[in-house]
């Protein structure tokens, strides 16, 4: 019926002739998901790392004796505008290795003058002598020299807590054979030869420690620094043969498995009454284990005692050449180790290689990696891990890895055939129901990594994943 107001009609509601959806659902059964999470990731870490048997806890690596010592990076500490070195930290220097003689250290950090340096400036130039090292607080440097055909090459690129010029310490006719140039502004301090030497001379410990070093310099070792091993070859007739044995270092490192751990708490009434559709107890149970196994491959990766990032050899550690990932670093990383079988970065550092890629008009491969089609460079596959940190200057690092104990490289180490074992390495043990009428589980898995030896695993640091302003 339409009632007229005025020049306006108004049209009255149907009345209602059957059952609206609202009530209808009070008497329907809800389709309902399994409970979700965001924190899941791919995990390719935990995937790709073949497992070890760590019987005892205790892993041991035993390698094969070396001589090589100092190859650490240095740290400072800051106070205000001014920048000092940690007199322990002058440890990671070569020649300064083992010497524990802290007022010594801190006689010799104490004559370290601070420089301050601005982008494009000249540090040193190839051909003058060298008089000094110098010890990088913050910044960026290059070296380059002259290349074969006259053109002009570039050697390295340093960065925080690197240096150069350390036999200008030692030797009196050492010369650079590179040109150090400022890429950023940054600090570093001088140590020159001369201070070095008024501290020599009124320290007898050094003098003998100096003394020791020398003579451990002179010992015979391959270029990786391990004892030689002697033998003879493109002889002929019947000379003396060189007699040899392969020696071992004396205190191999061990690692221990850590643990990570949490108690999961279920009330029973919650378990008794509401079981369905989906089981309160496996699904706590499923997520709780998701959440211990995202933390385990962080721990993998940042860890400072087994971490890849803090464990990684500071020779097999380099820097991006501009800042950008471009498929020259990433050739630079591959090249430094063989079989190298992984590249893991943060989903953000490969973006940011795509876009150096398609700038170069270059598409990278594709390799099958488990029934799944991943991006690869030169054949090695390009997974995402971002247990990888970002700094907040929006910088990050790509990490290179040979795995497997027959290959000498990088191996996940776990502990298998638990008490009440839920997973390979993990367990979850029912601890009982308290006065709350609350049950609790212990849910625990064990693990750690092991790098075989030093080129195993690289790692190209401080790379730029903001966007390039053209």
């Amino acid at each position: 019926m339409t009632v007229e107001t005025g020049t306006e009609a108004q049209q009255t509601p149907p009345q209602q002739s059957s059952l609206a959806t609202v009530a209808a659902r009070n008497l329907a059964s809800t389709t309902k998901s399994a409970p979700q999470m965001q924190e899941i990731t791919s995990r390719w870490l935990l995937r790709m790392l073949p497992w070890v048997e760590t019987k005892g806890g205790t892993y041991r690596v035993n390698r094969r004796l070396s001589y090589t010592v100092g190859d650490g990076r240095i740290e400072f500490v800051q106070d205000g505008a001014r920048v000092r070195v940690i007199p322990r930290e002058l440890g990671e220097l070569a020649l300064l290795r083992d010497f524990e003689d802290e007022a010594v250290l801190g006689a010799i950090a104490d004559r370290c003058v601070q420089r301050d340096f601005r982008p494009g400036e000249v540090l040193v130039e190839r051909g003058n002598a060298a008089e000094a090292i110098h010890l990088i607080a913050h910044g960026r440097v290059s070296q380059t020299s002259l290349g074969k055909y006259g053109d002009d090459a570039v050697v390295a690129v340093l960065a925080d807590g690197d240096r150069f010029g350390e036999n200008a310490l030692l030797d009196a006719d050492a010369q650079w054979d590179y040109t150090a140039t400022a890429e950023t502004a940054g600090t570093l301090l001088t140590l020159s030869r001369a201070d070095f030497n008024e501290v020599i001379a009124t320290a007898p410990d050094l003098q003998e420690h100096l003394r020791r070093f020398g003579s451990l310099s002179l010992k015979n070792q391959n270029k990786h620094g391990e004892a030689e091993i002697a033998m003879s070859a493109g002889h002929t007739g019947e000379p003396s043969l060189p007699g040899t044995f392969v020696d071992y270092e004396l205190n191999p490192r061990e690692y221990e498995l850590s643990v990570a751990q949490t108690v999961l708490r279920i009330h029973t009434r919650v378990s008794d009454l509401y079981n369905g559709p989906h089981n309160q107890t496996e699904e706590q149970l499923r997520l709780t284990i998701e959440a211990l196994r995202e933390r385990q491959e962080h721990e993998l990766v940042n860890n400072p005692e087994f971490g890849l990032l803090h464990n990684a050899d500071f020779k097999q550690r380099i820097q991006s050449h501009d800042g950008q990932p471009t498929p020259d670093d990433m050739d630079e990383l591959l090249c430094r180790r063989r079989g190298t079988k992984f590249f893991f970065a943060h989903p953000r550092a490969i973006a940011a290689f795509g876009r150096e890629l398609n700038a170069r008009g270059l598409y990278p491969d594709h390799v099958d990696v488990g029934g799944q089609s991943v991006p690869a460079w030169r054949g090695v596959p390009v997974l995402p891990c971002n247990k990888i940190p970002i700094t907040k200057e929006n910088t990050t690092s790509i990490i290179a890895m040979r795995t497997g104990e027959d290959n000498q490289g990088v191996v996940g180490l776990r502990q298998t055939g638990l008490p009440e074992e839920f997973e390979p390495g993990l367990s979850v043990r029912f601890m009982g129901i308290n006065e709350q009428a609350i049950m609790s589980y212990l849910v625990t898995t064990y693990y750690s990594a092991a790098i075989l030896v030093p080129d195993a695993l690289g790692v190209l640091e401080n790379v730029q994943i903001a966007r390039r302003i053209d």
